[in-house]
Order: structure tokens, then sequence, then C-alpha cells
């Protein structure tokens, strides 16, 4: 199946950042079914899917059935006019065929469903009724013969709904089939002990990729398949989903599950070949581990005997020896995880597996080879997102030549952005077996879920505007029918469970507040530049110009939250960064432009409006706006060259390249030139020292967002006598690796600090050699923090684990913990309605609250 023939990947991230609601229906027809093999049997749900890229008709939108096959288009003259109306955000269509389809062999009736934010109805209504089409208004008598579920389904009562509400149908489906049975890994390859929630996970994942149930709403009568959501009929049994959603909570362990299960294939394989034991597998007491150099491979094309004298690739490096594995009958599985997580996988794999009896690749790297048969042999192949997706246009990549047994998403919520180039390369993926596996699997909102659907392949789910239908609108608008569809969903593919729940004992965690006064020169200076940013914003505010100027304002606040931690992070030309007049100044001024982008590379949780991750190859445009190069010219391209945030006209001549980023010996240079030290840091030696003090053998893990903060850090901490080590964005897999062991294993005399970037380190890496944490920084998100802080509190944890935050008082960073509440509560309420970017974004009313205006 075609990728794009489950999922719009070039629908702009934004389609659902505002409420919509049903503005009315078109009438039109569905052509060209004779050209494709979908199938419709009458009043059914279709899915709307606008074709960019459609060599004949530039406004193409074409029609999919509920097992994502094409049916045909929307006739040109209906596309015509709706499809600006799509790429501009304006609105959002809904197909459904009517239940009077006669079966035409050239044309099928379909009404189009609009919807629109409350303030875009006029413009909407104006365009349509100008181009001719009957648009028939919900307020219209004649919209009782809409076959909505839009216009039909009641609505429930304005209640809220959380988090864990979704879940809880989890464990009453599995208390319909019993208890979760409890697996044991085999012996011959695992030599740790599982805990029984990771057994009965196990237990769990194994009856997943096995069980021949039909998917969620899927019934059959009378010897046909129906999809009772979508009213889609077919003779042919839908395939059973071989794989889900494993979203137990941070810090239990799946990935010791994920091993086990993947040593359960070889297992199977062993007995199959009469084996039955893997003697002969672990002759070697060196780690498995195959790093990927290139060079010639003579006879890598050919199949292994299965002689004494087994082929050792070229490919072998320092870390490990091992020979990979020759059956015919190997089930390799891809495991695909961020780059900090390479080194997790490969401790995991040394403390837990016996050593040369599971076969590991790194795909990883420059060096790398190009032999996808080469892959083959192997059980297991790491990789990574990035790694992924710079191979995402190259026909020659050997990870989508392979049909895989098994790939895993490692920290799933990754490809929360479908438009991501990364998300992108993950959906090309070709596997039997498919797993996402995260602890956070909601963390901006509902729709997080829909990328977790789309790499899945659950039809309908996979497709855009079936989930738009059948699960986001329904919950915006507080229908029962998403909520419970939502749970039943949940329920079917996914396992969850919770520390809360107390399922390995782990010691307590306490979270405290330590609140600094700034010093007397940091507080004049933080009056000065915040009198100033209330002044600008609040221009701003009454301009209701806040979404043209939202970086400038976004750098202001940046630097504020630099001068309580440390004023030495700022610059000495502060002053000059805040804009004197209007955004239109600024655009006549590619010098300020250029400081403007090294504001917001100074902080790191910036991310690119278009693909929602952190910027690449950065570039400013004329209306101060921060993308990354390769998504906003990709974007112009598409979008007839307007700004996505403003709507600004732009073209390439309007945008400005990042300066370089400090060099390495840039960066050591700033503890050199500092004396005395800033409050926030006094605070933090006066902490860790009475720890110290108290416990001479307990370590610490300080977390910052800021690289520079974490190099200012070094050398007061020497002075006072602490041994330190850096863990920051700049590091690759290795040398992150490197670092997490020497920390976890020096004693007293080795280093007792870990200096850690908060976002680089915030997902799963273990440091549970510390047993303490200092926050310098309050974050926009609190799962960010979380994540940090369950690097720490995990399993293999043994002692109390007490988190520190460092506050400054009266100042902004008081109202990014009000900020932070306040997202919490958004997070328990009903996922309908998506922040335009994120958790990560901030509006014009958060400003109003950061700024005290």
């Amino acid at each position: 199946m075609e990728d794009d023939e489950f999922i719009d990947l070039t629908q702009p991230s934004q389609g659902f950042s505002s409420e919509r609601y049903l503005l009315g229906f078109v009438c039109a027809n569905i052509v060209g079914i004779k050209h494709y093999s979908g199938t419709i049997s009458g009043r059914e749900m279709v899915g709307l899917v606008r074709e960019h890229l459609n060599p004949f008709d530039e406004n193409a939108i074409k029609v999919l059935n509920t097992r994502a096959n094409q049916v045909g288009h929307i006739e040109r003259a209906v596309a015509a006019v709706l499809s600006p109306l799509i790429d501009s955000e304006l609105i959002i269509v809904e197909g459904i065929v009517p239940k009077t389809y006669s079966g035409n062999k050239f044309k099928i009736p379909c009404q189009i469903h609009i919807f629109a934010t409350i303030e875009n109805f006029p413009t909407v209504k104006d365009v349509i009724s100008e181009s001719g089409l009957a648009l028939i208004l919900v307020s219209d008598a004649a919209s009782t013969l809409s076959e909505s579920m839009a216009v039909k389904d009641k609505k429930a009562k304005n209640e809220f709904k959380t988090v864990d509400e979704i879940f809880k149908l989890v464990d009453e489906n599995i208390s319909k089939r019993g208890a979760l049975e409890a697996l044991e890994p085999p012996r011959s390859v695992i030599k740790s002990d599982l805990f029984l929630h990771q057994k009965e996970g196990l237990g769990w994942l194994v009856y997943r990729e096995n069980s021949d149930e039909l998917p969620p709403f899927w019934e059959e009568k009378d010897g046909a398949f129906v999809n009772v959501l979508t009213n889609y009929h077919t003779d042919t049994r839908p395939e059973p989903l071989r794989g889900g959603i494993l979203a137990d909570d941070m810090g239990l362990g799946k990935t010791l599950t994920l091993l086990s299960l993947i040593v359960l294939d070889k297992d199977s394989i062993a007995l199959n070949m009469g084996e039955g034991k893997h003697d002969e597998m672990g002759e070697r007491d060196d780690f498995a581990i195959s790093s990927g150099k290139k060079g010639k491979r003579r006879g890598t094309n050919k199949q292994p005997t299965g002689s004494a004298k087994r082929r050792k690739t070229d490919s072998t490096s320092s870390r490990g020896y091992g020979t990979p594995s020759t059956s015919m009958d190997i089930k390799t599985t891809l495991v695909v995880c961020p780059a900090s997580v390479i080194s997790t996988w490969i401790t995991q794999l040394e403390e837990h597996t016996k050593p040369g009896t599971l076969k590991t690749y790194m795909y990883y790297g420059d060096k790398r080879t190009d032999n996808a048969e080469e892959l083959k042999m192997y059980d297991l192949v790491l990789t990574t997102y990035t790694t992924l997706a710079t191979e995402e246009s190259s026909p020659d990549s050997p990870i989508n030549k392979i049909q895989w047994w098994r790939v895993i998403l490692d920290e799933a919520h990754v490809i929360k952005n479908v438009n991501a180039k990364q998300s992108q390369a993950i959906m090309k993926i070709v596997a039997k077996r498919r797993w996402a596996v995260t602890g956070t699997p909601i963390q901006n909102g509902l729709y997080d879920l829909f990328s977790l659907m789309a790499f899945l392949r659950f039809q309908p789910f996979s497709t855009r505007s079936y989930w738009q239908s059948l699960v986001q609108r329904p919950l915006a608008e507080r229908n029962t029918n998403g909520l419970l569809r939502l749970q039943v969903l949940m329920a079917t593919i996914s396992l969850r469970r919770t520390k809360d729940k107390a399922l390995v004992g782990l010691p307590p965690k306490t979270v405290e507040t330590c609140f600094v006064e700034l010093l007397e020169e940091e507080r004049k200076l933080y009056d000065q530049i915040e009198s100033r940013a209330k002044d600008i914003v609040a221009g701003y505010i009454k301009d209701a110009s806040i979404t043209r100027n939202y970086s400038t304002v976004l750098g202001i606040i940046l630097r504020l939250r630099q001068i309580c931690t440390d004023v030495a992070l700022c610059p000495s030309d502060l002053k000059s960064l805040l804009p004197s007049n209007n955004i239109e100044d600024v655009s006549n001024n590619p010098e300020l432009l250029q400081k403007l982008v090294e504001v917001l590379q100074d902080g790191e949780d910036f991310d690119c409006p278009i693909c929602i991750s952190p910027p690449t190859d950065i570039v400013i445009t004329c209306c101060a706006h921060i993308y990354c190069q390769a998504c906003i010219l990709k974007t112009l391209q598409r979008s007839k060259g307007c700004c996505p945030l403003c709507r600004h006209p732009l073209e390439e001549s309007d945008l400005f390249s990042a300066p370089p980023q400090s060099s390495g010996a840039d960066a050591d240079g700033l503890s050199s030139g500092k004396t005395s030290l800033s409050s926030k840091v006094s605070a933090l030696l006066k902490l860790l020292v009475a720890s110290r003090d108290q416990h001479p053998a307990t370590k610490s893990v300080v977390f910052s967002q800021f690289r520079k903060m974490l190099i200012l850090l070094e050398q007061p901490l020497k002075a006072a006598g602490f041994k330190t080590l850096r863990l920051d964005g700049t590091m690759n897999a290795k040398q992150r690796g490197r670092v997490m062991e020497e920390f976890a294993t020096g004693g007293t005399e080795g280093p007792m600090i870990l200096l850690a970037s908060l976002k680089a380190s915030g997902t799963g890496i273990n440091l549970t050699a510390a047993s303490r944490v200092y926050l310098l920084e309050p974050w926009w998100n609190p799962g960010v923090e979380e994540q940090a802080m369950d690097r720490v509190h995990r399993i293999g944890q043994k002692e109390e684990v007490k988190i520190v935050r460092l506050i400054a008082k009266n100042s902004i960073e008081e109202r990014v913990l009000e900020l932070q509440e306040k997202k919490k509560q958004l997070a328990k309420e009903a996922f309908g309605k998506r922040r335009a970017k994120g958790n990560r974004e901030v509006g014009g009313d958060d400003f109003r609250m950061l700024l005290s205006l």
C-alpha cells in the first residue's frame, strides 16, 4: 500500500489548531471511479485527502474508503472552490455518501460537510456562494437531509475527561479476558529476572501479535464484514492488528520487556530448527554488536551456510565482535529511537542478555551498510529517527528495502507531528508487526494519537479526515461517541500501567521548590527589561499583532528567564534586542534579525512551527518568524508564497540564514572571565554542599535548558571540590554513552554531579546512579520536567529521590509555574482543542499572565 493512500502527509500541522464548527454542506460527485479499486456500498463515511502533488489537477481532493483504498476524486469544479480554503486552513472537510446512492458506474454522489471557526464563517460563506456552489447551512431546513453524524449525533453534557479515563477501559477489557498472562522469557538468552508486570506485559505483547480477532469496530454479519463506524461492507475479512501501543509509565522497564519479546522469536526459531537451546551462540564473552563500518563485502548477497566458519562481517566494531545469525528463518526486528536512547538499548542488552546470543547491528552514523541482505542476518537492528529522516528520499536506503518482521518505535511521541520528515520516513517502513512505545502517548493533545494510528496503519483511523470525523471533532463537541470510540480503541490496542500502582516498589519521590532572591544588580536589570517588555507586548496586544510578532515576544521572554538564572547568559547589548518600533522596522534590518535568531538559539524549547521539532538550519523571515530552512522552503512552494504563521507574502529572498553557533572553544571560554556568582548559582552551591555534608556518596543531576549555563557551572563547582560531567545536545550517542557509564560506575572519588541539558536528557536515558535532581529553570511544558525527573526515579533506583526546583522570586519564573498548572489542567480536560504548536506555545492571554499585564 502506498504511503499517501492511508495518510495525507502534506496537510499543514496546524489543521486542527482551533475548534471548528459545522457551517453546512455542499453536494458533489466522486468521479474517476473506474480507475481505482476502492468500492463503496452506500451510506458510508469516506475519507477526503488533499492531494497537492497531483500532476493533473493542482486542486485535487482524493476520496478513500474505510480500507484506505482510493475510490476516486471529488469533481474538479467543487475541488477548485474547496481546495484553496483547505490549503489556507480556513476549513476542514468531511465526506459521506448518502444512502440514496444507486451504484452509478461513473460517479458517486457525496455530501461534503464543511467545518470552520466561528470568525471565519462569513469569509467561507462568501467564497462558496460567489463560486456558484450551493451551500446548505446548518440553520437551513434542508440541513435535515444531511447524512453527517455531526448533525445526527446528540451532544453530551459539557463535562471534562481526564487522560486516564481514556485508558480506563484497558483494564476492563483485560478483566473480561481474565488477568494478563504472565510469560517467562527464554532463560537461554535473558539472564535477568523480570518483575511480574513485565512478564504480564510480555504476555500481552505476544497475545496482540498472534491474535486473530477482528480489529475494533468490525463485525461479521451474514458472512460479510461491516465497519460499524463507517458502514463499509466487504466480503474479505479485515487483517488483524499485529501490534499496538505499549504506554507504560516512564521508568517501568519497557526496554527489557521488548527485548524479551524479540528473544521469543529467536527461541521459537531454535525450536523449529530442532536446536531447542542456544548453547552454541553464547561461546564468545564479548557483546555481539556491530556498528556498521562501510567497506567492501564479498559475497554478502549469497546465502550463508550453517558451517562452523560463519562469515564475520567487515562491519564489526571495537564494541563487540559477534557474528550475525544466518538462518533463513531469522526474524529481524527494527528498533527506532532518539540518538540519546541508543546507549540505553546497548546497556540493556549488555545487562540483561547473555553474551553473543542476540545479534545486533547499529545502523547509525556515517559508516553504515548499504546492503539490505546484511541487515536481514541480525536479530535486532538499532537506528535513530534522525538517521531515517536523512534517508527519507533515498531510493537506496536498505531500511526501506526490507519487510521487517517487527518495527518498534521507542519514545514514539517523537513522531507526534505526521508532517515532520522523520515521521514521513517512519511511515514508509514495511513491517508485519508494529509497536509504538511511549510513556507519554498524549503530550500536546489528542491529535498526538493520530500519528500513532498512522504508523500502526489502523484503518480507518490512519486517514486524517476519518480521525477528525470519528474522534477529534466529536470529543471537541463533548459528544459521548467520541470518548467511547477512543476508549474502545485504546482498550484494544494499548497497555498502560503507572507507577502509582506500586508495581515495582519504587522508593518515594519528593519535589520541593526553593525560591531565590535576585541580587541587587540582577533585580535592577530584570526590572528594566521587564518594564520595556511590558510596553512592547501591550502594544502588540492592542494592535492584535501578537501572532505576527510571536518570535520577537518569545525572544524577550527568553531573556527575562535567562536573567533569572544568570546575567552572563545574556549578551552585553541586551537592550538593542528589544524592538523600538513595529515589526516592519525589524524586517529591514538583517543584522537585528540575525541577533533575534541568536536569542532563539540560546533556548532549547523553541520548535519550528511547521515540523514542531527543534529547528535545523535555522532561518528567519522578514516578518520575524523562525523555521527550519527545509520546512519553510517546502511550504513556500506549496502555499503560494505566504508565511504559515501570519500569511505575510514571502519569497526566498525574504529568508535570512542564522549565524553559525558558537564553537566549543568559544563556549568553554565562558567560564574563564566570570568572577561573581549569580544568586541562583550561589543557592545551588549551598544546596549541593549541604547534601554532600549529609550524604557524601549521594550523586546529583543538575538540569538546565541552557548549554551555556552548564558550562558556566563547571568552574564554581570545581572550586567547591565537586567533580562533574556534562551531558548536552551537542554530544553524539557514543559520547553520551561514555558520560553515563562514567557517572554510573565511579565511586565517591569519581564525578558526583552530572550537568545535563533538560531536553537532551529528557527521554530514554537511565540516571539512577543519582538520587538528587536540581532544576535550574522551570520549563514551559511540565511533561518535559516529568520526563527528566523520571530519568532518576525509575526501575533500579534504590534511594529516596529528592527533586529541587530553583525559582527566582517575584519574576517571570513564578508565572511560568502558574502556566504549568494551567497546562496540567488542560491535559486533564477533553482533548478536542489542540494548541496550535503544542504545549510549547503560549498565546496572548499567556503573555499577559507571564508579564503581569
